[in-house]
């Protein structure tokens, strides 16, 4: 058999990949900035997870071992490597819902698939929940639309506000977020579910779900939840994995994602190859990651649900999943603590943050993603912060 080596010029660019992952190993590798020092800004306006060192750094070399074929190609963006399709679609099939590589788009993270189907749709009108995850309010404010919210709570979705806005929305577009809601927490029920597929049908509206949280099940007994039937589903690797990971994917009909894969902002928005094949090989022993990330998780949720429980100053529901508590304040205004919590190093969103409509003063998100004695310092600021 003839055998084939890489051209020098592709052994070169195998040797600058192999370097720049040996120095993403090396700072993960490293003890978190946290660690090192108690009083340094703790930014929480975002929810990450630290990242899982040991999976992460083995994917890291495992990916690099058999990354040259991939610097022998041309380059190219497409709709992702087909080994990382191929296991996204084979998690949507394990969990009951068929679906074959050819309906997987990856993007480079969940961000990337919004502002896809955003441009691709072009939506003159997009129901939103209230709260939402404040990323989509942006995008959707950037393009022009009309946003009609539907009022989300820890306990869930007000029903004739999600007739309303959907209605509203006629012909148009829906994004929700019915695993562990950003930023409630809340976990839309089968019979909601099967409420929103027909309002949809009714009111011709295209639902966009976003499932970045879907993987973060809390509970005792995590069990998949029935998806919205003929919505269109976005996930992410940033919140089971790590944010740096840029990897997300859009969950579509093989007409569509055939459709988008030619949209013009399809290449800019996808991810690098080196990404792909690291995904792939943490997707294909996700379940692993994700028990250890639920356990941490856990720990973590009820550490601060411990600091701040039976304070009459704030209320708040135990989540089932996802990475933040969402406090209702008695009295005092969401941006008025923000502002007194950042003089002591910490930045945390305000509830207006959330709402399509400026609204929900009274509301803030603290997420429990950092380590137990950052929690500590969190929890002391927010009780001097409501003192004021």
């Amino acid at each position: 058999m003839e055998k084939h080596s890489l051209p020098m010029s592709d052994l070169a660019d195998a040797e600058v990949l192999r370097k720049a992952l040996d120095a993403l190993a090396k700072r993960l590798d490293g003890k978190p900035a946290a660690a090192r020092t108690a009083k340094r800004k703790v930014d929480l306006r975002r929810a990450v997870p630290a990242a899982p060192q040991d999976a992460y750094l083995a994917a890291t070399r495992r990916a690099t071992e058999r990354a040259a074929p991939l610097l022998a190609e041309h380059g190219e963006p497409g709709p992702g490597l087909p080994e990382l399709r191929a296991l996204i679609a084979a998690r949507y099939s394990h969990e009951g819902l068929a679906t074959q590589p050819r309906q997987i788009l990856v993007t480079s993270g969940a961000r990337a698939a919004l502002a896809l189907l955003t441009a691709h749709f072009k939506p003159r009108v997009a129901a939103v929940e209230t709260p939402t995850y404040f990323e989509a309010l942006h995008m959707f404010r950037g393009t022009g639309a009309r946003l009609i919210g539907c009022r989300v709570t820890t306990e869930g979705w007000d029903l004739d506000q999600l007739d309303a806005a959907l209605a509203a929305a006629r012909g148009q577009l829906a994004y929700l977020v019915p695993d562990f809601h950003n930023p409630t927490g809340a976990l839309m029920s089968p019979r909601v579910r099967r409420t929103v597929a027909e309002l949809a049908t009714r009111y011709e509206v295209t639902v966009v779900v976003d499932e970045t949280m879907r993987d973060l099940d809390l509970r005792d007994e995590p069990e998949p939840t029935p998806r919205i039937r003929r919505a269109i589903l976005m996930g992410s690797a940033s919140k089971a994995i790590w944010s740096d990971l840029r990897i997300g994917w859009i969950r579509a009909s093989t007409a569509l994602v055939a459709e988008l894969s030619g949209h013009p902002l399809a290449g800019p928005l996808s991810p690098p190859p080196a990404q792909q094949l690291i995904a792939a090989e943490l997707l294909g022993d996700l379940d692993q990651v994700l028990t250890r990330r639920r356990i941490e998780l856990r720990r973590q949720r009820d550490y601060l649900c411990g600091l701040l429980d039976g304070d009459g100053r704030w209320h708040f529901t135990v989540p089932p999943g996802g990475l933040t508590l969402w406090l209702r304040l008695a009295s005092a205004r969401a941006d008025a603590i923000v502002d007194r919590v950042r003089e002591e190093g910490i930045d945390l969103a305000p509830g207006p943050f959330f709402a399509p409509d400026a609204a929900l003063v009274h509301h803030l998100r603290v997420p429990y993603t950092p380590p137990l004695h950052v929690l500590d310092r969190v929890a002391a600021a927010l009780d001097r912060a409501c003192r004021g």
